[in-house]
């Protein structure tokens, strides 16, 4: 395994691993219900061909290009293809609106954007046309009804790719060109209350993230591994942990092709390692749980015995002989049965990205599945922190990988220095000066850390409510709390300057599953869910009532960022009405 930290560059990364396992697959996708791989000398002379063609279409080092694609071979390609060339890459949401892209592109001055789909290149064309630097755009797939505007060429994949074959470089020699600290992308923040803002991630600080995050694992026995990539490429989480990690890792890469089809795929391509989200961490939970209740008699009650063994086993309590016996029987008639759905390999799933509910941790670590949570953000390339697979506590997000450096400021902020830190916002010096003082970064999460350098986040600074009586609140700490019950899948506590605690709750798929539809059922079995939790939180901290929500938070609704964090101001705007009759009813 080539050693990140001696690497001057990601392309340099990936073109030595393919002298050493050049015949390996690398990159599955799935082509009318068939898994097609291609190795990595197939990979490499693709990236080889479209990084000579981007340079024979006048891409120069320093320029910046826009990816726009669902997780592919034709995002990994153009991603290698840029960063090799000395180019910037810049990835961009699926998800994103032609007024998001052109910001995007104005704002980054990219000259070039790849879009993989016709319906993706429908919505990028008008703003490739309007940006004022941009006068290349690629289409994977060809379409007849993008029109050619004046000032913009619009040309194929396979036409740029023969251009590149055509006119080959010596891309080698450009490739040891790259210095460590030439900036390698520029991810946007999903701008969750303000216009998003370009991360500059340089080569040395990705190179280091990886690094870190193999030497955290290791104990694992990692090697050729077979990654699941089912979160958007274009986030920073999945751009370095699903594509950078595995070549680091010399691995295979499947792409889920839609999320339906999960379930299938798991068991298709039996990962032994994959990235998740807690949102969908809680979908498969509840789809667990509702085929454990469904199954009855004698399988109900051992898989119930299961759980109740297993968490006590994963909280290191020391069983009785006849129990330890129960329990090591169990691993082979209950948790063997339910990790099979997941393919049966699994060595490790992080998740990231927000908090994971304990119970959801607990219940996956219950059954043997290995569920770790691990904790970053964009600036910091992105991981910052994860637990150690042999000593696993679920409420933290673990100590701070190696190499990372973290404190608390005064007021409780989480700051964080080393390699792995940005280079700053893409033209935005003050912005810049705002989170990376003397070398820190400044995350804007609030924490607590133990003696053993475990950290839990307990929320987001700006986010802290000031209740009427002037007592600070932490709303993550809340919901967390909430969302650690079996029937709320999702909630946002509101009560900034008001005298007590509201929430907007989303039910979960047990709870409706439970009360068979009926609203009233539903409205039950989450205030009974909200008295539990109250037990739990001091005076000021508890939901006096709350609002249903039965739709839940997408970022399809735009309740949620492309990273899956509440947009809490999103919420309180729809919501308002709702919440204010709250408080004129109940002035309690």
């Amino acid at each position: 395994m080539p050693n990140a930290r001696t690497l001057k560059s990601l392309p340099r990364l990936f073109f030595d691993q393919v002298e050493v396992h050049g015949t390996r697959k690398f990159i599955w996708n799935k082509i009318h219900n068939n898994w097609i791989g291609l190795t990595y000398n197939e990979v490499a002379q693709q990236i080889r061909d479209i990084a000579s063609g981007l340079i024979a279409r006048g891409i120069n080092a320093g320029d910046r290009v826009v990816i726009i694609s669902e997780n592919r071979l034709e995002w990994v390609v153009p991603d290698l293809a840029v960063l090799a060339t000395g180019v910037i890459s810049v990835p961009a949401s699926t998800s994103a609106t032609e007024r998001r892209h052109l910001h995007i592109l104005e704002d980054s001055g990219a000259v070039a954007v790849i879009c993989s789909t016709k319906r993706l290149a429908s919505i990028a064309e008008g703003a490739a046309e309007k940006a004022s630097e941009c006068r290349l755009m690629i289409m994977v797939e060809k379409s007849q009804t993008i029109h050619q505007p004046a000032g913009l060429a619009i040309i194929s994949w396979q036409q740029l790719m023969k251009d590149g074959h055509h006119y080959a470089i010596d891309l080698d020699h450009r490739i040891n060109k790259i210095k460590k600290d030439d900036t390698a992308c520029l991810i946007y923040t999903s701008g969750s209350d303000s216009q998003p803002k370009g991360v500059m991630l340089s080569h040395r600080s990705i190179l280091h993230n990886i690094q870190s995050a193999e030497e955290r694992f290791r104990g694992l026995d990692l090697g050729h591994e077979t990654f699941l990539s089912l979160l958007p490429l274009s986030h920073a989480y999945e751009h370095t942990t699903g594509l950078y990690l595995p070549i680091l890792l010399g691995s295979e890469i499947y792409h889920l092709t839609a999320p339906d089809q999960l379930a299938q795929t798991l068991k298709e391509v039996r990962p032994t390692m994959m990235t998740a989200v807690p949102r969908l961490c809680e979908i498969l939970h509840d789809r667990i749980h509702q085929s454990i209740n469904n199954s009855g008699g004698f399988a109900q009650r051992l898989a119930h015995m299961a759980l109740k063994l297993g968490h006590a086993r994963a909280t290191n309590t020391r069983l009785p002989l006849i129990q330890m016996i129960t329990d090591r029987v169990l691993d082979y008639t209950v948790r063997r049965k339910i990790q099979a759905h997941f393919g049966g390999r699994l060595k490790l799933m992080v998740s990231g990205g927000a908090a994971l509910p304990p119970r959801v941790g607990r219940f996956f670590l219950a059954l043997g599945l290995p569920l770790v949570q691990g904790y970053g953000q964009t600036e910091a390339s992105p991981v910052i922190s994860a637990s150690p697979p042999d000593d696993i506590r679920i409420t933290s997000v673990g100590p701070a990988l190696p190499g990372v450096r973290v404190k608390l400021s005064d007021k409780g902020e989480l700051l964080v220095r080393g390699d792995l830190v940005m280079q700053g916002y893409w033209n935005r010096p003050e912005d810049t000066a705002k989170v990376l003082q003397k070398g820190w970064l400044h995350t804007g999460d609030l924490a607590e850390m133990d003696a053993d350098g475990y950290i839990t986040i307990i929320g987001r600074s700006k986010d802290i409510i000031v209740n009427s009586g002037g007592e600070n609140i932490s709303p993550m700490r809340v919901e967390e709390r909430l969302t650690s019950q079996p029937n709320i899948a999702q909630a946002m506590v509101d009560g900034d300057r008001r005298p007590w605690l509201a929430a907007v709750v989303v039910p979960s798929e047990t709870c409706i599953a439970r009360a068979n539809g009926r609203r009233d059922k539903i409205i039950s079995l989450i205030q009974n869910d909200i008295d539990t939790a109250n037990t739990r939180l001091t005076t000021v901290e508890r939901i006096r009532r709350f609002v249903l929500a039965e739709d839940g938070f997408t970022v399809e609704n735009k309740r949620l960022t492309p990273t899956l964090k509440i947009r809490r101001h999103i919420i309180r705007r729809e919501f308002r009405d709702q919440i204010d009759r709250l408080y004129d009813r109940h002035n309690l």
